[in-house]
């Protein structure tokens, strides 16, 4: 019950945060995205036990808001093994048993886990600022970006809408170039 009512004050203070951030004039994003939460037990668990366990946290239309709700919610780094941060384009869940996904992949990468908060910041950033756009090719496009804590390495993965796209589309290179100098994926 403690850790019940622990988890709605966090909520409320992400709102709170968010809400004050877009009462000023917000810059705003392109598209909305959302925040969602995951544990999962390990493999084979069916889609809807895996759907059981995700959590939406926020829906961001606004810089400020996405600022807001990145402050107010755990970093990665505190995050337990097999929890996985997802941010996804609109109202998307990141399943692949949802409509807006039925057609999509993802580029997965694995990184230390002292590289995982840059990588995953920078990420979140290419994606909200639409860094991607000249990297997929037409008809596609970048629709989330996840971190899967893990017991070794790290996994980041950037969802694609559209799978059938991919071959020849230049979005590892863009993730290359964006980190810092010494950050590399493995």
């Amino acid at each position: 019950a403690e850790t019940e009512s622990r988890r709605s004050d966090e909520d409320c203070d992400v709102k709170q945060a968010v809400a004050d951030a877009d009462g000023a004039e917000g810059v705003p994003l392109n598209t909305e995205w959302t925040f969602w939460l995951d544990k999962t037990e390990g493999r084979g668990i069916s889609a809807a036990e895996y759907a059981a366990t995700l959590k939406k946290i926020y829906t961001v239309n606004t810089v400020q808001g996405f600022w807001a709700v990145l402050h107010h919610i755990p970093d990665v780094c505190e995050l337990g093994l097999r929890h996985t941060y997802h941010l996804m384009r609109g109202q998307r869940r990141p399943l692949w048993e949802d409509p807006e996904n039925q057609w999509g992949g993802t580029w997965r990468i694995r990184c230390h886990k002292k590289h995982t908060p840059v990588v995953w910041r920078e990420l979140l950033l290419a994606a909200i600022g639409e860094q991607f756009s000249e990297d997929v090719r037409p008809g596609d496009e970048i629709c989330g970006v996840s971190v899967c804590v893990r017991e070794k390495d790290d996994i980041v993965q950037l969802w694609n809408a559209d799978a059938r796209l991919s071959e020849g589309a230049s979005v590892l290179s863009r993730v290359h170039s964006l980190l810092p100098q010494g950050v590399n994926p493995i």
